[in-house]
């Protein structure tokens, strides 16, 4: 006999200052993934636009916006733009290896110069080597980290300039955080081949999907996510392929004028 199944328990946090519109508040929903049914309740919950930190799910449940939008990368149908396809040849000599879910110090050394380059006002500028070793190594589900280095001289490895925390589901990867090197160190553009490899062995593995995070309208941090199509996004009837349409009503609903830097999808 089989022990019954565990509604998860809900929990809401505070309201605090929104890191991707200024002038809003943020509140989040999560629960915690533990117990045998960690894997699957992850795998149910990404359906309707949660997202893993650690051993938590969480998504967005603010009172008065919704700009915060799940969406994912379908994979199968995806074909490079002339930019992107540069942008893997010139990268092509990174070696790709996907690791077990242990940190290193030399993750931590990359996600600090990452963090300092990039985001040295946000909410993780302040994260510790153990701060960093419970991101990487506290998950419940099929979790790996997936590093990016300069060709390796002999047996000693080339230098780490990028690196993925990612996970894997039924029908897709979900990538939970990335960080890469500064473009001060000649790497230009590794955020966005990462999300491309992603893409490329999602698609050899037969996966419909490359699940990142939240697209939200307006937000200048969160453009580059549209670059990624087709795509779908989630609503309230369920998960349907991303448009410009999409994109202008968005930026309409939230006041906000024009649309991602002028693109076209």
């Amino acid at each position: 006999m089989t022990a019954p199944f565990r509604f998860p328990r809900f929990f809401v946090t505070t309201p605090s200052p929104c890191p991707y519109l200024p002038g809003r508040t943020e509140r989040k929903v999560f629960t915690e993934l533990v117990g045998p049914d960690a894997v699957e309740l992850n795998e149910a919950l990404a359906q309707i636009g949660f997202r893993r930190s650690q051993g938590v799910a969480y998504r967005p449940s603010c009172l008065d916006c919704g700009a915060c939008v799940s969406v994912r990368v379908l994979t199968q149908e995806f074909e490079p733009s002339a930019t992107q396809r540069k942008l893997m040849k010139r990268h092509a000599d990174l070696e790709v290896t996907a690791c077990r879910p242990w940190s290193t110090q030399e993750q931590y050394d990359l996600m600090r110069r990452y963090l300092d380059s990039r985001h040295a006002g946000g909410g993780m500028a302040g994260m510790d080597e153990l701060d960093f070793a419970d991101m990487v190594e506290h998950s419940a589900v099929d979790t790996q980290i997936i590093e990016y280095r300069e060709p390796s001289a002999g047996d000693r490895p080339g230098k780490l300039v990028g690196a993925c925390i990612t996970d894997r589901s039924g029908d897709g990867v979900s990538m939970i955080y990335s960080f890469f090197a500064p473009e001060e160190e000649g790497r230009a553009g590794l955020g966005t081949f990462i999300i491309l490899d992603h893409i490329e062995r999602a698609a050899m593995a037969g996966l419909s999907y490359v699940y990142m995070g939240y697209w939200v309208a307006g937000s200048k941090r969160m453009e580059y996510k549209a670059r990624f199509q087709p795509m779908e996004r989630l609503g309230p009837a369920g998960w349907r392929r991303m448009t410009e349409a999409d994109v202008a009503q968005s930026l309409k609903a939230e006041g906000l004028p024009g649309a991602p830097d002028g693109r076209k999808f």
